[in-house]
């Protein structure tokens, strides 16, 4: 099954013909599909890349390059992948500080993915935290499993909740 076509809907559920809400649902729709594709997209470059024979970036062009994306798509996983990319130290001090049971040199390669992509996406991508994190802990079920969903969705949720507050902040280097 195509990802892409994966939960698709017409957008026009109300029955009241193509006024300026259908119009409205048909690009909220569309913009859904674009992100749940451009967040395998991520999650399949960045895991690749946690074994070290390529970098994120050039995984992530490789898929765009086999036509996997339209240009929406394209841009919104580009700039996760350089969020995760560019913030990953401060990424893996988060996990740490919010699940400190959880250290990031144990996860599974999947789990560390999974979590680094959706911190980034709720800190960085302006995409509603509540629609963030439901979409990557669906991901986690499904590329990893339970124990993963529910790690994904208390740290996630902590994390929006806590940066909400202000308090979302990394963690500094040394001696406490």
């Amino acid at each position: 099954m195509n990802p892409a076509a994966k939960g698709e809907s017409s957008g026009n559920s109300s029955g009241t013909g193509a006024g300026s809400g259908a119009v409205r649902d048909a690009h909220t729709s569309d913009l859904v599909s674009s992100h749940r594709l451009g967040r395998r997209l991520v999650l399949a470059a960045l895991f690749e890349a946690e074994f070290g024979q390529r970098t994120a970036g050039s995984i992530l062009e490789r898929h765009l390059a086999e036509g996997a994306a339209d240009e929406a798509t394209a841009d919104f996983a580009r700039k996760l992948v350089a969020v995760v990319v560019e913030q990953r130290v401060d990424l893996d001090q988060l996990i740490e500080k919010v699940a400190p049971q959880y250290p990031v040199v144990q996860l599974a390669r999947m789990d560390r993915t999974l979590l680094r992509s959706g911190i980034g996406e709720v800190l960085h991508s302006g995409t509603p935290s509540r629609v963030a994190i439901a979409e990557w802990v669906e991901l986690a079920r499904t590329y990893s499993g339970e124990p993963a969903r529910r790690l994904v969705n208390g740290v996630l949720g902590r994390i929006a909740r806590d940066s909400v507050a202000g308090a979302h902040s990394v963690p500094e280097s040394g001696p406490q």
